[in-house]
């Protein structure tokens, strides 16, 4: 079990160097920023394009088969699960559906007979093709609103864990804060504490492959010794779970005491005093194609993705 290849959450691809590398990490932050908000009030169309957009952009930046296959697999896997359990729901409208048109057919012939105007004929044509209830054999039954809530659960936790995940994939933890910094500095008029902020986040972003690296340890150690679960019985690997639980708090906070302790031997006082200059952000051509790239993203959005 290697949960830092397995689970790469957090984790920053040093190489091979891709074009998603390549651009200005606050360009890549807005481009997040725009996954994240126009999903809200989209149609279907437009949320099932925000899913091929992050699986083109994997394949394009040539990203190693290694590094995505399984994330990708396990979550696009995740994601059919709660797609055909959100199908076979309950829609949630709470109310019996009524056909539109009566069942037998013959009905409308009457109707039919007396005005004969192609119009009346393709409306009664599109109604009898119209049906809500898609799919119902014994308990199961898909609807078209169960259809629809279906495909928005699903490409929303597609689209959510795979853009923020891709974004660590392909931006160093130095780059993130200092992209942050420098769209937070009108902040600084209200008396934000920015640098401050930015820190914390990059000792969190630092942090999140040693918590990977102390539960692959603690969970190595009980898997080495061999211990026979069901001579334990429930209450018996309640109490060793808990032991273990216990001591991965234990080595988090022993981690932070030894990250709190280098700075503070390296001189490190407050941030606004005790700065370090990780990258000098400056937007090259191919940052102004992406911000071009971005506005006909927006473009796209605003006249095809509103939700009718």
């Amino acid at each position: 079990m290697d949960l830092l290849r397995s689970l790469p959450l957090g984790l920053y691809l040093e190489q091979p160097q891709t074009w998603l590398h390549k651009l200005d990490p606050r360009v890549k932050f807005i481009w997040l920023m725009s996954f994240l908000t126009s999903y809200s009030f989209a149609n279907n169309q437009w949320r099932i394009l925000l899913v091929a957009l992050l699986i083109i952009f994997t394949l394009t930046a040539k990203i190693p088969r290694r590094v995505w296959q399984q994330q990708m697999g396990w979550l696009l896997t995740l994601t059919f699960l709660v797609f055909m359990i959100s199908a076979i729901s309950p829609d949630g409208l709470g109310i019996d559906y009524q056909p539109r048109l009566p069942a037998n057919s013959q009905v409308l012939a009457p109707l039919a007979n007396n005005n004969n105007s192609p119009v009346v004929q393709e409306q009664v044509k599109s109604s009898k093709s119209y049906n809500y209830i898609l799919f119902h054999q014994g308990p199961v039954k898909i609807t078209r609103r169960s259809i629809d809530l279906a495909t928005r659960l699903s490409t929303i936790i597609f689209t959510v864990i795979y853009s923020t995940n891709l974004y660590l994939l392909t931006t160093a933890p130095e780059e993130i804060t200092a992209g942050i910094e420098s769209l937070m500095q009108p902040l600084r008029r209200f008396k934000i504490p920015v640098t401050e902020i930015t820190l914390t986040l990059t000792l969190s972003l630092r942090f999140i492959p040693l918590v990977l690296e102390e539960v692959q340890n603690l969970v190595r150690s009980v898997m080495t010794r061999a211990i026979n679960w069901k001579k334990l019985g429930l209450k018996g690997g309640f109490k060793v779970w808990l032991i273990v639980a216990e001591r991965l708090l234990e080595n988090l906070l022993l981690r932070a005491e030894q990250m709190a302790s280098a700075m503070m031997v390296r001189g490190f006082t407050s941030p606004n005093e005790h700065r370090v200059p990780w990258h000098d952000l400056r937007l090259k051509s191919w940052d102004w194609l992406a911000i071009a790239t971005l506005t006909l993203f927006w473009g796209v959005r605003i006249v095809l993705g509103n939700q009718l």
